[in-house]
């Protein structure tokens, strides 16, 4: 693993052991149309702190009927993604799966759901049988994982034929096209690939003032350095970086054939 997963994997690992507050319930970067005439994503009230963090999963999850469906989140982070999916879009079951322990625990005891459920895994281990799923969801989390290709692998083999891996994350821009054809390597089909960086980058500058007020009240002072290009504050090293385009934003959805 190198050296930038293993700052992106103890930000996540400092996030699940130390902030025990269930209000910070996402921890991706968000989605905002830069169309501002486009009519809002429907939320209940109690979902609209984190509108920008589930407007990114309803975006990922465009052109994808999950309803009666089983779904498995990787990298379910803290649960909210999770928890959203199984109170909104009607799945069958849907089943979240994380490496750290901790946010395992923190989704177990915070999130509920029809059909939900956290288990701890390892994205390049998955603890399921073959042919599982019927979409398997990863937000913003992948870049964190020492193979891709080991990844898409065990994507492949925990989705049953036909089924959908709905995929979202940032990659340097001299990696966008490596990422891609990382996504293809076990067999599955794209069926739509694009960029959202710019809808990303919107979202960051419209939650700033909320994000960095989180920062401030739960993370501990010595770590805040650390964690703000984590975080993508505004005047951050990430944040820059997507502004000058060094850093994108993507977004894919690819089949498994029958």
């Amino acid at each position: 693993m190198g050296v930038r997963q293993l700052a992106w994997r103890a930000c996540y690992e400092l996030l699940g052991a130390r902030v025990k507050q269930p209000e910070w319930t996402f921890m991706n970067y968000g989605y905002a149309p830069v169309d501002d005439a486009a009519p809002p994503l429907a939320l209940d009230p109690a979902d609209e702190p984190d509108r920008y963090g589930i407007q990114l999963y309803a975006h990922v999850l465009e052109g994808v009927d999950v309803t009666g469906a089983d779904v498995l989140e990787v990298g379910s982070g803290r649960g909210g993604g999770a928890s959203w999916v199984a109170r909104t879009l009607g799945p069958a079951t849907t089943t979240g799966v994380d490496l750290a322990a901790s946010a395992v625990a923190l989704s177990r005891r915070e999130r509920s759901g029809p059909g939900l459920r956290f288990e701890q895994g390892d994205a390049l281990a998955l603890p399921f049988p073959d042919a599982s799923f019927d979409v398997v969801l990863n937000v913003e989390s992948s870049h964190c994982y020492p193979s891709m290709e080991a990844f898409v692998a065990e994507v492949h083999r925990v989705l049953r034929p036909g089924g959908t891996f709905a995929w979202a994350d940032l990659r340097a821009a001299d990696e966008v096209e490596e990422t891609r054809a990382q996504l293809r390597s076990s067999g599955l089909v794209p069926v739509r690939e694009d960029d959202v960086t710019a809808e990303v980058l919107h979202a960051l500058r419209l939650d700033d003032a909320r994000r960095t007020e989180l920062v401030q009240a739960w993370i501990p002072r010595v770590a805040r350095p650390a964690f703000r290009p984590f975080a993508a504050l505004d005047g951050s090293r990430t944040h820059e970086r997507f502004t000058t385009g060094a850093l994108r934003y993507l977004r894919a959805r690819l089949v498994r054939s029958a």
